[in-house]
């Protein structure tokens, strides 16, 4: 194909960004012949706002908003995102038009003690995450483990974890390993253990629904078994409507054409969990995500929702 324009691809600025943006721009020269790409930075409020929890300063779309403001007013052509930050319901003019391959999806934990795993950590240990989702996985299995508040991209983490008296912190395996920072990984948590957030480990390539050539192009960097999963989640997520004040974890997978969807649910102090798994067609990824959803409310998963987004509200 013939591209007639140069395209404008907007990134945050972080260093895990900036590589994602870079990754997708050196698969799309690879993939589409002559094709012309600039990056623009802009910064979001997630960016803006280091010194509060994510929970405490709001939801879905902190670091993304900003990016798809400039795509509505045609400031930039299209974003990437790391697709855990993005919300479920995108505004009627945009469309997620390519997720790529997806990274592995666990977490990892980061620690100057070699292959510290959950169960060693030492009694009343300290554990630093911005998560909530992490922080009720880790209470659930260890109630003594003592919490601390981390915000930060990748690098500020780690060298805040460096000057600290924490035993760990815990991270999403994709920024650490794509930033080159795996000698500070101590041990990989298994998914039975700590089950990713919806999206992690994709990127994600916005744009506008009425860019057709641009679309045309994101086609060709689509990993389609990473989109079904990612379809399944996202639906998972948008039928409980969870963000980031809410402890749901789901990880979707493909194989032998059949799509399999496991989900969890917890308090936030970790003391109760709901988990359940479904299975079926890649055909029908949403319908898959929504019955998981409903089969996890109707097991009792809905009180701890209601008791959060109650506790929220205060």
């Amino acid at each position: 194909m013939k591209v007639s324009r140069t395209f404008i691809l907007g990134t945050r600025g972080s260093e895990l960004a900036l590589w994602q943006a870079e990754y997708i721009k050196s698969l799309l020269e690879k993939r589409v012949k002559n094709i012309s790409i600039e990056l623009k930075i802009i910064k979001t409020k997630g960016d803006k706002i280091l010194d509060v929890a994510l929970s405490k300063i709001g939801d879905k779309g902190l670091f993304t908003k900003e990016l798809e403001n400039k795509l509505l007013n045609g400031e930039i052509d299209f974003a990437v995102h790391s697709l855990k930050d993005m919300e479920t319901k995108l505004d009627k003019n945009l469309i997620l038009a390519a997720i790529t391959k997806r990274h592995k999806v666990n977490d990892v934990i980061i620690s100057k003690r070699k292959n510290l795993t959950i169960n060693k950590i030492p009694l009343r240990g300290k554990v630093a995450t911005g998560s909530l989702r992490r922080t009720a996985q880790l209470l659930h299995l260890r109630p003594d483990i003592q919490i601390f508040d981390l915000r930060g991209n990748v690098p500020t983490r780690i060298q805040k974890y460096l000057s600290s008296n924490w035993d760990a912190i815990i991270l999403a395996s994709a920024g650490v390993e794509r930033l080159n920072f795996e000698e500070n990984i101590s041990s990989t948590i298994p998914k039975n253990q700590m089950l990713p957030a919806v999206g992690q480990g994709a990127i994600a390539v916005e744009c506008r629904k009425a860019d057709l050539e641009l679309i045309d192009c994101l086609k060709r960097i689509n990993h389609v078994k990473t989109e079904v999963a990612i379809r399944a989640e996202r639906a998972f997520l948008k039928k409980l409507e969870g963000g980031c004040q809410v402890p749901i974890a789901a990880y979707g997978y493909v194989e032998s054409n059949k799509l399999t969807l496991i989900g969890r649910i917890l308090s936030l102090d970790g003391s109760i969990s709901f988990e359940q798994s479904v299975d079926g067609s890649v055909e029908i990824p949403e319908v898959l995500g929504e019955k998981l959803a409903r089969n996890l409310l109707a097991a009792g998963a809905g009180k701890v929702l209601a008791e959060i987004k109650k506790q929220s509200k205060k």
